[in-house]
């Protein structure tokens, strides 16, 4: 695809279970806990009628404060990292107009969102800078725009936590590596009516590893750097823009979004004194009845919907998230500091949602996630990842489900390949031979795939014809060719 030219050795690195590369900080870290966890700040429609919401948000260059006492500089929507976040209502159309005020061309792509094609993100749809005539594709075109897009979701789906992010072809690890990242959260009846924790208990948090120059600046590996092809793992463990952050709560029930942002770091969180997490929903919506788990392994892309209960501990007392695949540093996550005793009206409801359970259909699929050969922009080849051992080509169709249709699609994997499915949500159906586990349950739309699996999904898309993705989302691994087309018809 052009992002790296050279030949590269893939060593096929398992780092601290991720496949990727470490890449180090050239400056002192901060100590973990010394500042507080940041919220997204929740994005103000500018107007609205009887059907929509518009909304607009604006890209540019910012310099913000990540690590204490330096500024950092990111793309931005707003110039925030997390980006602001967009609530939706079921039912209600929403219309974001994204503004490119960087200097690079940017794609944003709704994850999770049930979204038409021309509004999904495709990687050639691109939006160029408002203020000078930067390049593009030429040889992947695309619905080019200059300046700004309104992006129109219809928001017909249930409530879930999805997150839009940059989709750039070829950059997207390095764009949302430099900030373009968000959550966008659906709300709908069914969830309100549950008496879930909300207003300050209910708290999205993005949870992503970067690591820094000397200078503060963000550290990223060179386009055509050949050691970092397995994926870019940095040293700083962020939860929404913050290092290792401390959150202070009372003594109740508080709802986290989890959302993994990271570029190819996947994590096993776990708390200590005693704390667990009760799961109510994952990527794409509640769970048919909550599921407790005493730890929580989360790959790119995935969002775990979970409660955690802090009614048992007395003022003082901290919780912390660690990660069970870290050390030193990305080790531990962040740090709950329990301050007061408080009135609690919230329950975990034994019944969350109906899911309706996918039946096996009679057409089946199969997508090798691999290592392959693939064009190096220069006429020749080179190593990268593939799927089904072809690298992406835009203009070529791999699949062509049909609507309403139940299709079984056999994902199968060398090293780590967490794999996104775009337009609909999916249902995992055995993993290895085996039924799926429990942080398999529900409606997903990206699965965490180790090395050597095979997952047996069920999809059925609906609504929307045209073509869409199927992705590995360690963003190197995408950036580097490991993508299919299907077009529904």
């Amino acid at each position: 695809m052009g992002a790296a030219a050279g030949a590269v050795a893939l060593s096929g690195c398992a780092s601290e279970g991720s496949t990727g590369e470490a890449l180090r900080s050239d400056r002192p870290l901060p100590e973990p806990f010394r500042v507080p966890l940041p919220i997204p700040p929740v994005k103000r429609p500018v107007r609205r009628d009887a059907t929509t919401d518009w909304y607009e948000i604006v890209q540019r260059q910012a310099d913000v404060e990540m690590l204490p006492g330096v500024r950092t500089r990111i793309l931005g929507y707003d110039g925030v990292f997390p980006g602001p976040t967009v609530e939706s209502r079921t039912g209600r159309r929403t219309v974001v107009r994204h503004s490119n005020q960087t200097d690079v061309p940017t794609v944003v792509h709704l994850h999770g969102g049930h979204t038409p094609a021309e509004h999904d993100g495709w990687p050639t749809d691109l939006v160029l800078p408002q203020n000078n005539a930067a390049h593009h594709h030429d040889h992947h075109p695309g619905h080019v725009t200059r300046g700004r897009r309104d992006y129109v979701y219809p928001i017909t789906q249930p409530a879930a936590t999805l997150w839009y992010h940059d989709h750039r072809m070829d950059f997207t690890g390095p764009q949302v590596y430099r900030g373009l990242a968000g959550f966008h959260l659906i709300r709908d009846d069914v969830e309100d009516a549950l008496s879930l924790p909300g207003g300050d208990r209910e708290i999205p948090l993005m949870i992503a590893d970067r690591a820094f120059d000397a200078d503060g600046a963000l550290k990223y590996p060179a386009m055509a750097h050949d050691d970092f092809v397995e994926g870019v793992l940095g040293d700083v463990v962020l939860v929404n823009g913050a290092p290792w952050p401390e959150l202070e709560v009372d003594a109740a029930r508080y709802r986290f979004r989890i959302l993994n942002a990271s570029n190819a770091r996947r994590y096993q969180l776990t708390l200590d004194q005693g704390a667990t997490f009760v799961q109510i929903g994952s990527d794409a919506g509640l769970l048919a009845a909550p599921i407790e788990h005493t730890a929580v392994t989360i790959a790119q892309a995935e969002r775990f919907d979970v409660i955690v209960d802090f009614s048992a501990y007395r003022p003082g007392q901290v919780i912390t998230m660690r990660n069970a695949l870290g050390s030193a540093g990305t080790g531990q996550v962040m740090r709950f500091r329990v301050a007061r005793k408080a009135r609690d009206d919230s329950v975990i409801p034994t019944q969350l949602a109906d899911v309706e359970p996918l039946r096996r259909g009679t057409v089946e699929r199969q997508f090798a996630f691999s290592r392959g050969t693939v064009p190096d922009g220069l006429g020749g080849q080179r190593k990268g990842w593939v799927v089904n051992g072809k690298p992406f080509d835009p203009s070529r169709v791999d699949a062509t489900p049909r609507l309403g249709d139940v299709e079984i699609w056999t994902l199968s994997t060398d090293l780590h390949h967490p794999v996104h499915i775009h337009l609909s949500p999916f249902q995992v159906l055995s993993r290895n031979g085996r039924p799926p586990g429990d942080l398999d349950a529900g409606w997903k739309d990206t699965v965490d795939l180790r090395p050597a699996e095979t997952v047996e999904v069920a999809v059925r898309f609906t609504d929307y014809r045209g073509r869409f993705l199927l992705h590995c989302h360690n963003l190197e691994h995408e950036d580097m060719t490991m993508m299919s087309t299907f077009e529904t018809t």
